[in-house]
Formats: structure tokens, sequence, C-alpha cells
């Protein structure tokens, strides 16, 4: 055996190896496991070079992989006032003066006000506009919000003339902007329509936004990720992370690239992401691509079967949805892995048959995707399996923002029955599905530990007063540790190199102080995290 360079010991380490589940020891060189055993064996291994890390009482398990995130969208999508507190208009107006306040934005001076994360739940019931940031800042005041969902934002009356926007705009997608008597309101819903105003803010200077990422990623890892699958890759997306790749430290944590295909892109953008997918650095890779084939139930852009409480979400993303079909047969071909948002009864079922239809044998060596899966038949639970689809799920979407009563936005829109189906992980789970957990952060916080303990809970962590929304779709705890190692693994293609502590397989580990499977579930979302390893390389330490 090659001498160790690193040896991590503990009282538990849970491998997820099932010839080997438990350890107390794991001896890393080159960015490999090279040995795993109990303290007995360290000494056999280690010379004097090795470094040994003894965590005691601590528990250590495969690097956690977060199933979804958008980490360069992120630095835009949270830049500004944080509002994803905001529970009313009253506070959306109290939120909104007091972050010009602290930041002393000059307002008057023509200084953007941007802000993020706010819940459309903030308006009670009643149509969102940009009434509270005229009440908050004036009528002349720029405003942009990007909400909860990242697919739609809120901006002021002067931001809309300034965009040039005086009605309703015809898209290539799904996007709009939403009227009432002839006027816009200010609510723009889906990419395009953000973008109208999107594109007119302020520019990051490079070197803070690198800070910014850095920083991000460094976080990430203290909580236990050794990696994220990005959904991003747009804009500037290649030279930030090669700016930082390259920079001594290096990226903190691995990250796998999904660059988009949208509605308006023809067969030119299809061609370059398949040549994309030779992009890679230290810890980087552009392995997949990201399709949407509707929007959000919140904004009533979901493509159901059956039109929502507002006579809403019934249109897909794509105006031709064989358009969708044609594109991901293009890339499958060519041995793209595609990654499609579905949130909707109807957008999942055209995802499915989609796949269902393509070539048997040909396509990537990695599975295709489907992201969110909010609201799910009983007849398509069985196909993920069949298909070899990847469930991909966000715990805290249902815990964050639905309510057991039904009494939130989304659950009101879909109406009990459709709601009564929402976020079946734990029947995904039992009908045989790979199920990799994620937050889709910005939209919901990318800590771990507390959506894992979520998925158990199917209530917020640390609030014992909530109802849980929908038990039976509870999650054990194994499972939720397996959404985040073997089968975040098997979803990108790794089994049997990734997500598991065994001998020849990546060294990326992770140690808590509480045990992810033994641990209440409240107190693990809290649980201090001694050590994060990618590639044999420490990158965290408490």
């Amino acid at each position: 055996m090659t001498a160790a360079q690193l040896v991590v010991v503990a009282d538990t380490v849970h491998t997820l190896d099932p010839a080997r589940p438990r350890a107390q020891a794991v001896a890393i060189a080159d960015g490999t496991v090279t040995a795993v055993g109990d303290r007995a064996d360290v000494a056999g291994w280690r010379t004097k070079d090795t470094e040994v890390v003894d965590l005691g009482a601590a528990t250590v398990t495969p690097g956690l992989v977060d199933g979804h995130v958008h980490p360069v969208m992120g630095l835009v999508l949270t830049a500004g006032i944080d509002l994803s507190g905001v529970r009313t208009r009253g506070e959306l107006v109290e939120a909104l003066r007091a972050g010009v306040a602290d930041a002393g934005t000059d307002v008057r001076g023509g200084a953007w006000v941007l802000g993020w994360g706010l819940d459309p739940n903030a308006f009670e019931g009643a149509p969102i506009t940009h009434e509270p940031l005229v009440t908050a800042l004036g009528p002349d005041a720029l405003v942009h919000i990007t909400l909860f969902d990242a697919h739609s934002a809120l901006v002021s009356p002067r931001a809309l003339e300034l965009a040039g926007i005086t009605g309703p705009r015809g898209f290539r997608s799904g996007a709009s902007v939403v009227v009432a008597d002839g006027h816009p309101t200010g609510h723009l819903l889906e990419l395009e329509a953000v973008d109208l105003v999107g594109d007119l803010l302020p520019s990051e200077a490079p070197a803070e936004r690198r800070r910014r990422f850095r920083h991000l990623l460094q976080s990430m890892a203290a909580v236990g990720l050794v990696g994220a699958n990005a959904m991003d890759f747009e804009g500037d997306s290649a030279d930030l992370v090669r700016a930082v790749a390259q920079e001594d430290a290096g990226l903190p944590i691995r990250l796998r690239f999904a660059p988009f295909v949208m509605p308006q892109h023809g067969r030119d953008h299809l061609d370059h992401v398949v040549d994309l997918q030779r992009s890679a650095g230290r810890r980087w890779a552009v392995d997949g691509a990201k399709f949407m084939v509707d929007g959000t139930i919140d904004g009533g852009t979901a493509w159901l079967e059956e039109a929502d409480t507002h006579g809403e979400s019934t249109a897909p993303f794509w105006p031709d949805p064989a358009e969708y079909t044609a594109a991901v047969g293009h890339l499958t071909a060519h041995g793209v892995p595609t990654v499609t948002h579905a949130i909707g009864d109807a957008g999942i079922r055209h995802v499915l048959r989609t796949v269902a239809g393509l070539s048997a044998g040909s396509g990537p060596r990695v599975p295709h995707r489907i992201e969110h899966i909010e609201t799910l038949p009983d007849d398509l639970v069985e196909q993920f399996a069949r298909l070899d689809v990847t469930a991909s799920m966000q715990p805290t979407h249902c815990t964050h923002f639905t309510k057991a009563d039904h009494s939130d936005n989304w659950s009101r829109r879909l109406g009990k029955v459709r709601a009564d189906r929402a976020f079946r992980t734990r029947d995904l789970r039992d009908a045989g599905a790979r199920l990799a957990l994620g937050s889709d952060w910005p939209v919901a916080p990318f800590d771990p530990r507390a959506v894992m303990a979520d998925a158990r809970l199917r209530r917020t962590a640390g609030r014992a007063q909530e109802e849980p929304v929908l038990p039976g779709q509870a999650l054990t705890a194994l499972m939720a540790l397996e959404g985040y190692t073997t089968h975040a693994a098997a979803a990108a293609g790794l089994s049997g190199r990734a997500g598991t502590v065994r001998a020849g397989a990546r060294a990326d580990l992770a140690a808590f102080g509480l045990d992810p499977l033994t641990a209440d579930p409240d107190e693990f979302a809290q649980s201090p995290v001694h050590l994060t390893v990618v590639d044999g390389s420490v990158v965290h330490r408490a």
C-alpha cells in the first residue's frame, strides 16, 4: 500500500460501502482512499510525513454533494437586501427603507436598490405589484427585487420606464410581463421578462465577484459539502471559475456545470453546448445541459395537466414541446446528459415521455435527470426507476414554502388533490428511484445538515411547533444521507468512485460532531462540522 499522506480517525466512519459499513480510520494518498480500517491499523499506514487527524467521538461520512445550486447566477440573485424573512407587505416596506438607510443608498441620485428572496406569500393573497416599493421609496426609485423562486422579479415604475416596458410583451419562452388594466404591475415572470430590467443593472467588479464566489464555495465546504451540481455556465461563468481555480488555494469544492438550453436557442447553440463538454479544470468540469420545461407554481408558469385555481399554469416553457424533445435527442446522441427543470405534472410527464422515446443503448454514460418534481401523479412514480431517470429534489422547497394546512400560495394555486401529492420523496425511493438531494441555492439555504433534517421531518428543522407537510413522505436518516452521497454519485455516473469511503474511491470526506444516522434531526441540523476533505486535501477544519 502507498504510504498515507493523510489519515482521518474517528469513533465512527459510515462508509456507505456494503462490504464494510462501519470503520474508524481512513488512509489517503494522492487524492484517493488507500485503506479503510480500525484505529489499530493506523500505525501500519503512517510514516514520519503522514498527517494524522484524530477527531475522537466525531462521525465521518463520505463528503456531501448538493444536487442543484446556482453558484454563479446566485452572485447576482443575492445582491442587495435580504428579503427572505419578509412575511407581509408592511414588513416589505420597512425592510426596504431599513436596507437603503443601512447601505446609505442615494435613491434620489438614481442609485439602484436591489433585493432578493421575497416570498410571494408576503402579499397575503393580493396581487403582486410594485405598490409597496413606491410606498417605501417613492415613485422615482430604481428598484429590482428577485423573488424567492429566482424565476420572477418585482420592479419599480421607474425601472419599467427605463426598460421601455409600457405593456405586455411577446416572448419565445413562457415568460410574461404581468399587466392590470393594460398597465404593467412591476411583476415579471420568467427569465426573458426578468432580463428586460436585469440587463440594466450595474455590473459587479471582477475582483469583487471572485471574492464573493470564493467565499461562497468556502462557506459550502464549511458545512460538509465537497461538491455541487451547478446549474450555471452563462455569462462570465467560465472566466470566473477558471480565475478562482488558478489561485493558490484553488476551488474549495468540486463543481459540475450544466449550461442552459432555452427555447430561443437554435442548433448552433446545441453544438456549442456539445463543445463545452470538453471544458474542465482542477475540481470543475462541464458535464451536462440544463433545460426548463416549465416555470413555477407560485408564479403561475408551471405546466399542469389542468389549470391552477387562477386559471394559469397550462402552458409549457417551450411553446412547441416537440422542439424540447428534439433538442434532448440531439444532445443525447452526442453523449451529453440532460437536466430538466419540471415542476408541474404535465411537464414531468413530457420529460419522462421524451426519455422513454430516446434510442435504446444510445446516449450518455450519465443518467438523465428531472429537477424539482413538485406535484407528481401516481402513475408517474414508478417510471423514474423504470426509465433510469434521476429524481433531483430539494426538501426545503416543501418545508420552507408550503404548509400542512395548504394555506400557502403554492398549495392554494394547486388545490388539495394536487397539493396532497407534493414532493413525493419517500414514494420515489420506495419505488426504487435514484433520489439526489440538494438546495437550489439561492432559492433556499445550502446547508445540507438542515436539508437532510427537513427531509426526515417534513417541516423546518428547529421549529417543532410546525405541523409536518405530508409526513408519510419523510425519508429515513440513511435515505437522506444517501441523497447527498451514494445517490448523488450514481446521478453523476460515479458509482463506486465517489459517494462511499472505500479503497480506490475519491478521498472526499465530511466529519460531524453528531452522527447523521442516529442523532435527532433537529439537533443534527446544528451539528458542528469538524472537517471537510476534498481530493485528500483539508478544505475546512473547525
